[in-house]
Formats: structure tokens, C-alpha cells, sequence
């Protein structure tokens, strides 16, 4: 078990116990079997295919807060657009810059 955080709060055995039991009192809750938790699949957002690279980078004031002011996903936005501006433009022009 990893060591745990200080100030972190563990049941004693007698707390345990009382949530245990109020556990096996709810009608709506049980043991998962053993043929039922293998047939469980992982939930949440699956892998992408392409992975983004996490970086620092410094921008404009106000190049940041036209991307930002257009909502969640600003950041997909942006990579949208400096691919597009990419693709629109040879290396050497963007060196030029």
C-alpha cells in the first residue's frame, strides 16, 4: 500500500464495520462475482490514436484571448489553426516570420 498523505483520515475497525454493513443493507448494491467483474470494460475517454505533446509557449496577450474568448476547446482550436497555417505555407516562408 503507498504511504499515505499526512493528515489523511483512515476508518477505525469499528467504522469499517458500520460502513460494511450499511453497505450490505442497500437493496441496490452487491458483491460483483467473479464472472461479472471479468466482463467489465474500462469506462472513460478512450486513447487517441495521435497523442499531442505537452510544451510551454509564450504568446500574445491578445492572440490568447481571441483563442480563449471562443469557449472550451480553445486549445484544439488553435493547434487547428497552426496546422492549417502549416500545411498553407513552405518552411521557408515560416522561418521568414
Amino acid at each position: 500500500m503507498p504511504k499515505l498523505k499526512e493528515g489523511t483520515l483512515v476508518p477505525t475497525p469499528e467504522e469499517d464495520a458500520r460502513i460494511n454493513a450499511g453497505i450490505a443493507a442497500d437493496p441496490d448494491t452487491h458483491e460483483v462475482s467473479d464472472s461479472e467483474f471479468k466482463r467489465m470494460k474500462p469506462m472513460g475517454r478512450p486513447k487517441a490514436e495521435i497523442t499531442k505533446e505537452r510544451i510551454t509557449v509564450r504568446l500574445s496577450p491578445d492572440v490568447l484571448s481571441v483563442f480563449k474568448a471562443t469557449g472550451k476547446g480553445w486549445q484544439t482550436r488553435m493547434d487547428r489553426a497552426l496546422k492549417e497555417y502549416v500545411q498553407e505555407h513552405s518552411q521557408d516562408e515560416i522561418q521568414r516570420l
